[in-house]
């Protein structure tokens, strides 16, 4: 039982966060705060937090546990606001796509503080964001990846995912730089094409009509293509490096397919479609390691 949430960033993710330790019974009082105060209010009368603060480092003050839920682009700033009560014993997480960014920052501001920091990724969200739309069952049987630097005490460690655990979630941990590497393969370059795929669709000068007959098939492709600009602009900015080395993967094999449709190659074409259409269809989304596996 913790005796006061500090949430910074009172949006989808740390509100669900806030609500889901409130349903589990693991928190006296939330506290939170968020940059637009109106966001803070909202957060207030809906339930998801007891009281708003006036400042980061007020939503911080009197906490046992704080989660930092600002787009990743933010987080070294938030870190400069709160960096006076980071103290040992008190657990401090974050909820980034990200992770490699996050560290840096971390090391940078928080110097000899920066055990009391857990770099946390729960691979968990909507389409929509905002508050209102905060969901105490959004980290329920979703993985949670952290990403604990070599100084993190190891006591907050098994306290956040203790904590993960407590609400649903399946917890492991990696290096910064694997989570890194192999989200942008599986999450960042996805988005990156749906984004691409559907600016090239509706902007072609029949992109309305096309569009007019599209099913199933397109809307399940292109569905992450509605997420929040702002929040995938800092993700991809941030993971760039990563991103486009699994871009430059892609453009080779879509060259390859190009090349056979050119040549006609019937039975090269099919067979490229064999193979991703047999991997596909053994694919499973994998049951996640215990924490500490890879």
């Amino acid at each position: 039982m913790f005796n006061q949430l500090g949430v910074i960033g009172c949006g989808l993710m740390g509100g669900s966060f806030a609500l889901a330790l409130k349903r589990a019974g693991l928190v006296k009082r939330v506290i939170g705060y968020s940059k637009s105060p109106s966001t803070t209010e909202k957060a207030r009368r809906l339930g998801v937090i007891d009281l708003a603060a006036e400042s980061a480092l007020l939503a911080v003050s009197g906490s046992d546990i704080v989660l930092i839920a600002v787009p990743v682009a933010a987080t070294e700033a938030t870190f400069k606001a709160i960096r006076h009560l980071v103290e040992p014993g008190v657990l401090f997480m974050d909820v980034g796509s990200t992770k490699r960014d996050v560290v840096d920052a971390a090391r940078r501001v928080l110097k000899e503080r920066v055990g009391a920091f857990v770099p946390a990724h729960p691979i968990a969200g909507k389409e929509v964001s905002g508050v209102e739309h905060a969901d105490a069952q959004l980290y329920s049987g979703r993985q949670v990846i952290l990403t604990p630097l070599k100084q993190t005490d190891a006591a907050l460690i098994q306290k956040a995912t203790d904590v993960w655990s407590a609400i649903g979630a399946q917890v492991l941990r990696m290096t910064p730089e694997n989570h890194d590497a192999a989200f942008a393969a599986v999450s960042h370059l996805p988005h990156l094409l749906a984004f691409a795929y559907f600016n090239a669709v509706h902007k072609q000068p029949a992109g309305a009509d096309f569009l007019s007959l599209a099913g199933p098939g397109f809307r399940d492709f292109t569905r992450i293509a509605a997420s929040d600009p702002a929040v995938w602009r800092d993700i991809l900015l941030a993971n760039r490096e990563e991103v486009l080395k699994q871009s430059l993967r892609f453009r080779h094999t879509l060259d390859a397919l190009e090349h056979v449709m050119r040549t006609g190659n019937a039975q090269a074409l099919e067979d490229l479609i064999r193979s991703a259409s047999e991997a596909r269809a053994s694919w499973q989304m994998s049951t996640p390691k215990p924490a500490g596996g890879r």
